[in-house]
C-alpha cells in the first residue's frame, strides 16, 4: 500500500465515522442534548427549563438574542428599534463564496437580519437600554449594522437619560468588511464616552464568547462589567498568543474565572441572577 493509498483510507473511514455520528445525533438531537464541558447527556427539555445551564457541572451553553431578552425584560415591555436597518455587501467581498450569500445563510440559520437586537424594555420596572448580540449570525462579528446599530441605542440612552446595557457574544470584527468594520470599533467607543461624559450607567454583559474588535471596544468599557460563569473572553485567540509567546498559557487563560482574578471584571454572574443582579445596579446608579 502506498502512502497516498494509505491516507485516501484514512480519509474514508474519518468520513463514515462522521456519518455515522450524524446519524445517530439527528436521531436523539431533538431530545438530548450533549454538554460541552462535562460530556453528559442531558434531557432537552430539562435543559431549556434549566435556562440553557448544565445542572451536572454549570455550563452554560450560548443562547440566542431573543431567549436572552425573554430572561431579562419585563414581559411585554421589549420594543425593537433600528430594526430597518439591514446589511449590505459595501465590497463585494467574495472568500469561499460571496459575502451576500452568508449573509442569507446567517438569516436562515439565526432568523435575525444582523448580529444584533437593539431596543428598550423595563428591568423591574426600571426603563433601559439594552443591545444583545447574538453568535449565531455569523460568529456574533461587528459589520457595520452592529456598529450602527448599538451607536443609535446608545445615542438614545443619551437623549433620554437611560441607563444602558450590552450584551456581547463575538468572535471580533467582520473580515468581509474589511477597514469598515474596524471602524465601528472607534464609532462606538466614542459614544461610549459621552455616555460617560453624562453621567448615564453603562453596563457591559460579556457572554461565551466574546472576542477581537468588540473586547477592544465597547465591550470592555462599561462602567461596570460583568461576566456570564465560565465564558471565554479574549482579543486574539489561545492558539495564536501560545505561538507569537512560544509559551503554553494557563489553563484557565481566558476564561471569565481567570480574568476576575487579575482584576479585569467586576462580577461574575449566573444566568438565573443575571435580571436580579442588573435590576439592583440599575436602582443604585440611576438617580430617582
Amino acid at each position: 500500500m502506498t502512502l497516498t493509498d494509505w491516507f485516501n483510507k484514512r480519509k474514508m473511514q474519518q468520513i463514515a465515522a462522521r456519518d455515522n455520528d450524524i446519524q445517530i445525533d439527528d436521531s436523539i438531537g431533538k431530545l438530548w442534548t450533549l454538554c460541552y464541558n462535562c460530556s453528559s447527556q442531558l434531557p432537552k427539555k430539562d435543559l431549556d427549563a434549566n435556562l440553557m445551564v448544565c445542572p451536572n457541572c454549570d455550563y452554560h451553553f450560548r443562547i440566542g438574542a431573543r431567549d436572552r431578552i425573554g430572561l431579562i425584560a419585563d414581559k411585554d415591555t421589549f420594543v425593537e428599534m433600528y430594526s430597518n436597518i439591514k446589511p449590505c455587501d459595501p465590497l463585494n467581498f467574495v472568500d469561499t463564496q460571496t459575502y451576500k450569500s452568508r449573509q442569507e445563510q446567517a438569516k436562515e440559520k439565526s432568523g435575525l437580519d444582523d448580529a444584533v437586537i437593539v431596543g428598550t424594555c423595563e428591568i423591574d420596572g426600571q426603563k433601559t437600554a439594552i443591545a444583545v448580540m447574538d453568535f449565531e449570525y455569523m460568529g456574533g462579528s461587528m459589520g457595520s449594522v452592529v456598529g450602527e446599530k448599538i451607536t443609535r441605542i446608545l445615542e438614545h440612552a443619551l437623549e433620554n437619560k437611560l441607563p444602558s446595557i450590552v450584551f456581547t457574544s463575538s468572535g471580533g470584527a467582520r473580515m468581509q468588511e474589511s477597514a469598515l468594520s474596524l471602524m465601528q470599533m472607534a464609532k462606538t467607543s466614542c459614544i461610549v464616552a459621552k455616555l460617560n461624559e453624562a453621567k448615564l450607567l453603562y453596563i457591559t454583559v460579556l457572554c461565551e464568547p466574546t472576542f477581537g474588535g468588540v473586547t477592544a471596544s465597547f465591550g470592555t468599557i462599561g462602567d461596570i462589567v460583568i461576566a456570564e460563569k465560565g465564558a471565554r473572553i479574549g482579543f486574539a485567540g489561545r492558539r495564536v498568543i501560545e505561538q507569537t509567546i512560544r509559551q503554553k498559557l494557563p489553563a484557565d487563560f481566558q476564561t471569565a474565572e481567570y480574568l476576575l482574578k487579575c482584576g479585569q471584571l467586576d462580577f461574575i454572574v449566573e444566568r438565573k441572577d443575571m435580571k436580579e443582579k442588573l435590576s439592583k445596579l440599575i436602582r443604585l446608579h440611576t438617580k430617582k
